[in-house]
């Protein structure tokens, strides 16, 4: 008897870019292996109204500009397995039907989630044997946040060994949790040539490259980096990607055009399409540690300079990156250029960092998602009770 093709739904949610970045690598590697036929990559906020579209994105985005503090208080305040579950479950039904209907006309043989909202609404149909999709969830920070829970699945890809030992902690199957890393693009990686990069680039192939991330919404304050990094003292090419926002594109130009530059060669960039090539071609990555962004630099083998996370998820990222090893972290941006500045200095410590980064890189994560899918042959989910996830609760209530 011959297997017919899977059919492969994935989803998303737009709610900053990484679940989307990584959908999209899972959807790249889907469309190459055999033994997959139709593949759906799907923004499941696309089959939302407008309103609880712009809960989920916006006011994530406004929140991240304007209150952090509040941002990184609910993330610690909802930090415990299904204390708003409930709640979240009967909003996403209320506001997703067009979604389910999408699911239930599709009838995929595996479902990959990057973000939890689509997760619960896969999760409830199983549950409820509307469909019999294989539901696999994939985390997209290093760190793992009981919104992230659910209450049936058959399958957990997570960042790190850590991750995968908390889980099995709280009491999933320690063989239902595959740690793969988070999957990025295959054009990242360090197969690339980096001083044939920098030719093409039109950078100098003998001079330290600092490259700048806003983000790819460009909502970081790249130039209030750019002002520190003047402080550099020896010859140095940073180059800054603005990402898709000409307004932080402006500040940042007008902030190098303002005064010398002194031994400072600044470039500055809007939304790249290549931003693989420039991270293969740098030698620091000055960033927030978003997981994706930071997955990205470490397959690149990039080493990071970290400022202002973001209260939560991108606290806890930082804390892995310099754990490992890979990163350094500035408190105040003001004082950027000088921590830059003593890094480029100690070519030994940077090499370091760089070999950690390979370390904890990844490449492969996506192709290990998708093979682990193909191979999977339990189509029993795992289903977690009232019972079960009262335990998980109080194991956390007592941490």
């Amino acid at each position: 008897m011959v297997n017919r093709p899977k059919k492969v739904l994935i989803l998303s949610a737009s709610a900053g870019t990484g679940h989307l970045r990584a959908a999209a690598a899972i959807e790249s590697v889907c469309r190459a292996t055999p033994g997959i036929g139709e593949v759906v990559n799907v923004d499941a906020l696309a089959f939302t109204n407008k309103l609880f579209r712009d809960f989920y994105s916006k006011l994530y985005l406004t929140l991240v500009q304007d209150a952090p503090t509040l941002l990184g208080w609910w993330y610690d305040k909802s930090d415990e397995p299904w204390k708003t579950d409930k709640m979240r479950l009967l909003l996403d039904r209320l506001n997703t039907r067009p979604l389910v209907r999408l699911i239930a006309q599709l009838q995929p043989d595996i479902t990959v989630c990057t973000h939890f909202m689509p997760a619960e609404i896969i999760s409830h149909l199983i549950t409820q044997k509307t469909i019999r999709a294989k539901l696999s969830i994939v985390v997209t920070d290093y760190d793992f946040h009981a919104m992230w829970l659910s209450r049936a699945f058959h399958r957990y890809f997570v960042a790190l060994d850590e991750t995968k030992a908390y889980l099995t902690m709280l009491g999933l199957p320690a063989d239902r949790v595959t740690v793969s890393g988070i999957p990025v693009d295959p054009t990242f990686g360090p197969s690339l040539d980096p001083l044939a990069l920098r030719k093409r680039l039109g950078l100098a192939v003998d001079c330290p490259v600092v490259l700048v991330s806003a983000g790819a919404l460009g909502v970081n304050p790249a130039e209030q980096v750019v002002k520190s990094l003047r402080q550099l003292n020896r010859k140095t090419q940073v180059v800054v990607i603005c990402g898709k926002n000409p307004d932080a594109k402006a500040l940042v130009e007008q902030e190098v055009a303002r005064t010398d530059a002194g031994e400072v060669d600044f470039r500055v960039q809007g939304y790249v399409e290549n931003m693989s090539e420039w991270m293969a071609a740098a030698d620091l990555l000055i960033s927030k540690p978003g997981g994706m962004t930071s997955a990205e630099a470490m397959v690149c083998h990039l080493p990071m300079a970290i400022y202002d996370p973001i209260p939560g998820q991108e606290e806890r990222n930082s804390d892995q990156l310099l754990e490992n090893g890979v990163a350094i972290k500035c408190n105040e941006i003001m004082t950027l250029g000088y921590k830059v500045g003593g890094l480029l200095s100690d070519p030994e410590r940077l090499k370091r960092m760089r070999v950690s980064a390979q370390r904890m890189g990844r490449p492969k994560a996506a192709e290990t998602v998708v093979r682990t899918l193909l191979a999977e042959s339990d189509p029993v989910p795992v289903e977690v009770n009232n019972d079960q996830q009262e335990e998980m609760a109080e194991q956390v209530r007592k941490r």
